[in-house]
C-alpha cells in the first residue's frame, strides 16, 4: 500500500527577471499555472478518480445505499433513490469527465510532447494513464449506458458531443486494454504514482484483471460473447491478482486534504447520518459471518448487531453504526482486489470458459477467504463450513452463490456491490418506500439535468436508444 504522494504543481519560470518578464508575472495567476507537469495531472487525477469511487458524500456518491449496505438516518431521500435534488448524476459525470479523463488525456499530451523523455519512458507512463482512462471510461458506461466516446474531450471541436452506442464504447475498451498491457514496462510515473509507484509488474496484474472483470460484464451479450470469452482467457493467461498484495489501492494520510473521504463525511463532518442497512447485516446474522466485527460497531453490545431499515428514517442510537476501520483517516482505497479477482474466477470455472482457471468451489473459498485477510477477520475455516456458506450446500445456483458473497465482500466498495447485484440478481434488496408505493431498485443513474438542458438533442437520441433515461432501464450488460 502506498502513500499518496500529491506533488507540487510546477509552473514552467522564464530564466531572466528582465522588466518584460515582470510585467507578464503581472498578468499570470499564481493559483492557476498555465503549464502542468505531467507526473501532477496523472497523480491527481488518479486520486480524484479514486476519491469519488469512495466517498460517501451523498453530493457526490451514493453507491453504498444502491447496493443496500448503508441506509440513511434523518435525511433519507437518496436511499429512495432521489437523485435529482441533489444532481448526483451530474456531479459523477462532471468529476469523471473533468477531474479524471481531462487531466489524464493533458498528462498524456505532456508526456508525448517532452522531449527529454526516452520513447521506453513515454510509453511507460502513457500505459498508465490508458489503464486508468479505461478503466473510467468502463465505469461511465456500467453506469449511464450511452455517453459521449468519440467526440468527448475535445471541446474545441465537439461544444455539443454526440453519445456513442455502449456495446460499441465498450468493445473498443476492452481492444484498447488488449493493446495497452504488453506494453506496460520500466517505471512509470514511478513516486508520483500513488498505487504501485509505477511498477511494471504491478501494473500488468491491475490491467489483466480489469480485462477479466470487463471481460465478464459483457460475457452474456450475445453480440460481445466471443469478444468476451477471448479476453478473458487472455487476461487469465498473462496474469491477473494472486493476493491482496496486488490489490489496486491507494492509501491515504492521517492529515487533510489527503484523508480518506469517508473520514471526512463521517469523522471530520461530526455527522451521524449513515447506519449499516439491514439489507446487509441482516444477511451477514443469518450466516454469523465474523466480519461483523470489522463491518460494524459493537454499539449494541458484544456481537450484536442491527441494521437500520433500509429507506426508512432510522434513529443512530439504535442501530449498529459503522465499523472502526471506516473512521480512520488513513483507510485505503480500492478500484479493484483480489477477493473480486476469485470470485470472476469461480464464475468462468462454471462457465468452463477457461480450462486453466481453476475449480470454482477451491475460487469461491479463495475469495472469501481474501476478503477475510484483507479485513483482519478470523475463524473463515468455520465460516466456510457453514452448510449456508460451504460452495457446495449453500443454498441457490452458483450465479446466486458466488453473488451472494462477492455482495458481502464488496463492502466499502459500493459501486462494485451495487453491479455485483445487477449482474447476478442476488441477494434480494429491500424496497424503500410506503407500503403502497415500493420504490424499485435503480439499475442506472439518468443523465445530467445539464445534458438533457444544454445538448438536448444529442440527449434525446441517447436516450431513446437505451430504452428510456429512466432509473430502472437496463443497461446493455444487465442481461437476465
Amino acid at each position: 500500500m502506498k502513500k499518496i504522494l500529491i506533488t507540487a504543481l510546477t509552473i514552467i519560470t522564464l530564466g531572466s527577471c528582465q522588466s518584460d518578464d515582470v510585467y507578464e508575472s503581472l498578468n499570470t495567476d499564481p493559483k492557476n499555472p498555465v503549464e502542468v507537469e505531467a507526473s501532477s495531472l496523472f497523480n491527481s487525477a488518479t486520486k480524484s478518480l479514486f476519491d469519488q469511487m469512495t466517498s460517501t458524500s451523498v453530493n457526490t456518491n451514493i453507491f453504498r445505499m444502491l447496493g443496500q449496505h448503508w441506509t440513511e438516518t434523518t435525511y433519507t431521500d437518496e436511499a429512495n433513490y432521489d437523485f435529482t435534488t441533489r444532481s448526483i448524476p451530474g456531479t459523477h459525470w462532471s468529476e469523471m469527465y473533468e477531474n479524471v479523463l481531462f487531466d489524464l488525456k493533458s498528462a498524456k499530451e505532456i508526456v508525448d510532447a517532452d522531449d527529454e523523455l526516452t520513447q521506453e519512458e513515454k510509453d511507460s507512463r502513457n500505459a498508465q494513464i490508458e489503464v486508468l482512462e479505461i478503466y473510467t471510461w468502463a465505469q461511465l458506461v456500467e453506469t449511464f449506458g450511452d455517453i459521449p466516446y468519440s467526440q468527448a474531450l475535445n471541446d474545441s471541436e465537439y461544444i455539443l458531443p454526440e453519445y456513442d452506442d455502449a456495446v460499441t464504447i465498450y468493445s473498443d475498451l476492452i481492444s484498447r486494454l488488449n493493446t495497452v498491457i504488453p506494453t506496460i514496462s520500466g517505471t512509470g510515473f514511478d513516486s508520483s504514482d500513488p498505487i504501485y509507484s509505477g511498477d511494471a509488474t504491478s501494473w500488468t496484474k491491475f490491467g489483466y484483471s480489469l480485462l477479466l472483470r470487463m471481460g465478464l460484464r459483457v460475457i452474456d451479450v450475445s453480440e460481445m460473447t466471443d469478444e468476451a470469452t477471448d479476453a478473458i482467457n487472455t487476461a487469465i493467461s498473462g496474469g491477473v491478482f494472486t493476493s491482496n498484495d496486488d490489490n489496486a489501492e491507494i492509501t491515504y494520510e492521517s492529515s487533510t486534504p489527503n484523508t480518506n473521504p469517508v473520514w471526512v463525511d463521517l469523522v471530520q463532518s461530526g455527522r451521524s447520518d449513515f447506519v449499516p442497512a439491514n439489507t446487509l447485516v441482516d444477511f451477514m446474522n443469518n450466516l454469523n459471518d465474523p466480519r461483523r466485527a470489522y463491518y460494524f460497531d459493537d454499539n449494541l453490545g458484544e456481537d450484536t448487531y442491527l441494521g437500520g431499515i433500509y429507506g426508512a428514517t432510522n434513529a443512530y442510537t439504535s442501530y449498529s453504526h459503522i465499523g472502526d476501520p471506516m473512521l480512520d483517516p488513513e483507510n485505503p482505497a480500492c478500484l479493484i482486489d483480489y477477493a473480486e479477482v476469485s470470485f470472476y474466477l469461480a464464475d468462468v470455472a462454471e462457465r468452463g470458459i477457461s480450462s486453466s482457471s481453476g475449480d470454482a468451489e477451491t475460487l469461491y473459498n479463495a475469495g472469501i477467504t481474501a476478503s477475510f485477510d484483507y479485513w483482519g477477520a478470523t475463524n473463515v475455516e468455520d465460516y466456510l463450513a457453514n452448510a449456508d456458506v460451504a460452495y457446495t450446500t449453500a443454498p441457490g445456483t452458483w450465479k446466486e452463490k458466488i453473488g451472494n458473497q462477492l455482495w458481502i465482500a464488496m463492502y466499502n466498495r459500493g459501486y462494485e456491490a451495487w453491479t455485483s447485484w445487477r449482474v447476478y440478481d442476488s441477494p434480494t434488496f429491500n424496497l424503500p418506500g410506503d407500503e403502497d408505493e415500493k420504490s424499485p431498485v435503480p439499475t442506472r443513474y439518468t443523465y445530467p439535468v445539464d445534458e438533457q438542458n444544454l445538448n438536448e438533442a444529442n440527449y434525446n437520441e441517447a436516450s431513446n436508444a437505451i430504452g428510456g433515461d429512466t432509473q430502472t432501464t437496463k443497461l446493455f450488460f444487465d442481461v437476465e
